[in-house]
């Protein structure tokens, strides 16, 4: 980072990479566009959605004859707002994306959902989470001649299904994806129905919604929610749906694997109003709060204090559980965004300040437990405490609702490089030292299972993924174990982005 760029908070957070929305109604209602309503409702999934992914947005519509697309490298709010992209996107079908990119290529290429028009017609394709042999599959491809239009690994699937020698779209996408792996939530738009699928370990989320005269799936329910569509039921495991005019049609194309859900959707990345696996995401984060008071008490504190947004229901359950009060001693701006502006060397360390600033007439002269749902580089951390140190804070003890963070995520999730994390080159107690707290607590890995309703972790076959915390990947990392596509690798992570 340059010396003078002011720090920005959202650079020391784990990310996701993209959201997805697959609508189709069986009738071509006028919405409020006064247009045919998938569109309309697709853009308020979205909505729901942004966490997700907010550098770029795009939806692909089909009116029965035509396909009809937009992308925008910007937030939904201002991608969708003119009425005249909105009276383009016709159709009773519609699929959507939001996209957070990695750290290089954001053109307009890799914006989803693609489009190919393939020998059965048009294709459009949307896809949350990461393929960890695509640079493999993408080799082979291109030897045999197929042509790429940009960086994400979500093209390889396209070329797949145009090689197939299947009759119908779905089993062409059904072949293609069984020869990828890694993890995907995907959702397909093609003539006549919209598809969804999971891969086999369940990784990355997608649930199912019902309209009053249609279907919709979504990687959250809150995307339901604001749709006021009604949630159904999780996509299973391995499973692939097709929405069309008679209703939903459920397919196991894959082999059966052991369940594998991110963990870090329920700690962080998932909405809390959300609910996965037919939980609440709200009541798991208040769960692990109470355990985590359960496990590492702070007996001298006179106050628990969330870091705004992501801490607070973790904040709640700790303070609950432990009897202490619960108290807003940070406020969070929700009028910051990301910021590169070039200051000078006086002014380089107020990007934590612009986002967060401490509530010191209620915090003076406390000791305070600080609860944030993950530390990652360390750098917002230890801005943090040394702010509530300044605003007269006596103690700070901080708790953190996740394992240490050690190891780096390849399905889906814009994790720093394992060098970069910190719990990968420090213990506990020089974390405590290097974010100058009082003193420091992760849950365990088993404190973490039991809040999401499990006795402990099966350590011969995890429930969850949870390999950024144990360094167990449970599904192949064929690209990365592949000596002669490491730099392939590398230039894809850093470059495709979906």
């Amino acid at each position: 980072m340059n010396s003078d760029t002011i720090f920005d908070p959202a650079d020391d957070k784990l990310k996701e990479e993209c959201g997805v929305v697959g609508i189709y109604s069986y009738h071509r209602a006028v919405g409020i566009y006064g247009i045919d309503d998938a569109a309309t409702l697709a853009v308020l999934g979205l909505h729901a959605l942004q966490h997700r992914g907010q550098e770029a947005t795009g939806m692909v519509t089909f009116d029965g004859d035509d396909f009809h697309a937009h992308r925008a490298s910007e937030m939904v709010g201002k991608a969708y707002g003119e009425p005249e992209i909105m009276e383009r996107l016709t159709g009773s079908q519609a699929i959507g994306h939001n996209r957070y990119s990695t750290s290089g290529d954001t053109t307009s290429r890799n914006i989803q959902p693609l489009y190919a028009d393939l020998s059965f017609g048009g294709l459009a394709i949307a896809h949350n989470g990461n393929l960890t042999n695509a640079a493999t599959l993408r080799s082979d491809l291109v030897n045999r001649g197929a042509i790429f239009q940009s960086t994400s690994d979500t093209e390889v699937i396209v070329h797949l299904m145009a090689l197939s020698s299947k009759k119908t779209p779905v089993d062409r996408l059904i072949e293609a994806l069984k020869q990828v792996e890694g993890a995907f939530s995907v959702v397909v738009n093609i003539k006549g129905s919209v598809i969804g699928a999971r891969d086999p370990h369940g990784v990355r989320p997608l649930v199912l919604g019902r309209l009053e005269k249609g279907h919709v799936l979504a990687s959250e329910s809150c995307a339901l929610d604001i749709m006021g569509a009604e949630y159904v039921r999780d996509i299973e495991p391995g499973e692939l749906v097709v929405l069309d005019s008679e209703g939903v049609h459920s397919k196991r194309p894959f082999d059966e694997k052991p369940s594998r859900f991110c963990i870090f959707e329920y700690i962080y990345f998932a909405r809390p109003d959300s609910r996965m696996e037919s939980r609440s995401v709200y009541e798991i984060r208040k769960n692990i709060g109470a355990e985590l008071a359960v496990e590492s008490p702070c007996d001298e504190a006179d106050l628990v204090v969330p870091v705004p947004d992501s801490g607070v229901p973790a904040a709640i359950g700790f303070a609950n559980k432990s009897g202490k009060p619960f108290d807003l001693g940070i406020i969070r701006s929700h009028y910051i965004g990301r910021t590169f502006i070039q200051p000078g060397q006086h002014t380089r360390n107020l990007g934590v300040k612009m986002k967060h600033n401490a509530n010191a007439a209620l915090i003076e002269g406390k000791k305070i437990v600080l609860v944030d749902d993950s530390i990652v580089r360390g750098t917002t951390s230890r801005k943090i405490v040394d702010m509530l140190r300044q605003a007269g804070a006596a103690e700070v003890h901080m708790r953190v609702s996740s394992p240490p963070t050690s190891h780096s995520c390849f399905y889906g999730i814009d994790t720093p490089s394992t060098g970069e994390l910190m719990a990968h080159k420090m213990n506990v107690e020089e974390i405590c030292e290097y974010i100058g707290a009082d003193s420091l607590a992760y849950i365990s890995i088993d404190g973490l299972y039991r809040a999401v309703g499990e006795t402990k972790r099966n350590n011969d076959m995890p429930q969850y993924c949870d390999a950024c915390f144990t360094g167990e990947y449970a599904l192949p990392l064929t690209d990365h174990e592949n000596k002669s596509s490491t730099a392939k690798v590398t230039d894809l992570r850093e470059r495709q982005g979906k």
